[in-house]
């Protein structure tokens, strides 16, 4: 057996693997997705995964399964704004929800009075 036919072997389990995963866990390799993203309230302050501080003026948000440090280009078609924030928590914990935003990232998008808003997120 030559190494490109053990290759073909690992390829195969790991799409099999792959099929059982939700689609939110492969969104980093898309290096684009969309939904509806909602926001911190502007009172919380504790800690997020990272095992950082939540900082409600920096532009942060919670993906389910980016890596720390990702950069993401999020924009809002119905106010068309957009930011970059930097994955720093893991959420939304809501299904149908694809990122938190900081309060600042929501502010500068103008999502504030609407609680939830369409968007598409870019990694970087």
């Amino acid at each position: 057996m030559d190494g490109r036919t053990g290759a073909i072997g690992r390829v195969a389990a790991l799409a099999a693997a792959v099929a059982f995963l939700p689609s939110a866990a492969w969104a980093w390799q898309q290096r684009s997705f969309s939904g509806t993203a909602s926001y911190y309230s502007p009172g919380y302050h504790g800690r997020v995964a990272s095992g950082s501080r939540y900082d409600p003026h920096k532009f942060t948000a919670a993906h389910r399964t980016l890596p720390f440090g990702t950069r993401l280009r999020v924009s809002c078609p119905a106010t068309g704004r957009s930011v970059t924030v930097v994955v720093n928590d893991r959420g939304p914990f809501t299904r149908r929800r694809v990122l938190d935003l900081s309060f600042s990232a929501a502010r500068a998008l103008q999502i504030i009075g609407r609680g939830v808003a369409k968007v598409r997120a870019e990694v970087e």
